[in-house]
């Protein structure tokens, strides 16, 4: 774990363990993350995919959990939390995992974020939950393709202009990218089209991509290089997860001092 302030700290190799919940993340999200590896000493993998969680609804399923003294599901712990404190353990200095928000579960986005923290939180203990944290892709990694059309076009040999619109609020772009191109094929296209995709364009209007911009600030504070990002609004959801991570990282560089 790099220590913020120190000479070693100049030269320290950042890395980065994904947990995603979708196919085409798991092929190709760390291939989204390239703008912050080159303006930092940092990597970015994936180590796991999983499957979506949504809150737990069911009294009796919470009652069963409340008896038996349990804080999380045992898949979540197995899942989530285990494989988190083991990258973090095992030479691993930040841990993101990304879930889709797809417009049906937005309205929900506030429990959905909660499931997965307390998965984090109650593996990895205070020492090291402010080195992980649960962001969204909204509605799902398709829809920034239309913040980024040049990207977009070069794959596919279409002519599509950059949406007008803020793409986090696209409800099926997936649905939305096929009547514009019935050619597209998500599992051979999409990995292509991160790899061009701007993460810096997508993000130029400050007023649009929240949750992706949030996010990137995460990481950037994480990877100490903020200087690239651009300015704008933030996602109320997954934005603490900032000041605990600036926190978190102030007082190991106090300790040291």
């Amino acid at each position: 774990m790099r220590v913020r302030g120190t000479e070693a700290d100049r030269w320290a190799h950042v890395q980065f363990g994904l947990i995603v919940t979708g196919e085409t993340e798991q092929r190709c999200l760390a291939d989204l993350f390239r703008i912050l590896a080159s303006q930092s000493n940092c990597s970015f993998r994936v180590i796991r995919r999983i499957a979506q969680r949504s809150p737990i609804a069911s009294e009796k399923r919470i009652q069963r959990m409340v008896g038996t003294g349990k804080k999380i599901p045992d898949r979540d712990a197995e899942q989530i939390g285990f494989p988190a404190r083991d990258f973090l353990c095992s030479g691993g200095d930040f841990l993101i995992l990304v879930d889709d928000l797809e417009a049906i579960r937005a309205e929900k986005a506030d429990a959905v974020f909660g499931r997965y923290r307390e998965a984090l939180d109650a593996i990895l203990g205070d020492s090291m939950s402010a080195r992980a944290a649960v962001h969204f892709l909204a509605n799902m990694l398709e829809a920034y393709y239309f913040g980024d059309a040049r990207a977009v076009n070069e794959v596919l040999g279409t002519d599509l202009e950059d949406s007008d619109r803020d793409v986090e609020t696209i409800k099926h772009p997936k649905n939305d990218l096929k009547s514009l191109c019935a050619r597209f094929n998500g599992k051979e296209h999409g990995p292509m089209i991160v790899k061009r995709l701007d993460v810096q364009h997508v993000l130029a209007q400050r007023e649009r991509c929240a949750f992706l911009r949030t996010m990137f600030k995460w990481a950037s504070v994480a990877a100490d290089a903020t200087a690239w990002l651009p300015a704008g609004c933030l996602h109320s959801t997954t934005m603490g997860q900032i000041d605990a991570l600036e926190e978190f990282l102030h007082s190991g560089a106090e300790s040291k001092a």
